[in-house]
């Protein structure tokens, strides 16, 4: 079973939008580091537009 192109696109965007990192850089990672990049972006953005 392999991982859903689409989902590897929507990663690379999200790392590449929020980190300005370079598309062969975030695709020589590993699946699991960079779906923990996704996570920590996203844990970022949340704190950043929680309510005060």
């Amino acid at each position: 079973m392999s991982y859903p192109l689409e989902n590897i696109f929507k990663e690379v965007a999200f790392v590449a939008y929020h980190f300005h990192w370079g598309r062969a850089e975030i695709l020589q990672m590993s699946h699991k580091e960079r779906h923990q990049w996704v996570s920590e972006i996203s844990t970022i953005n949340e704190k950043i537009n929680k309510p005060r």
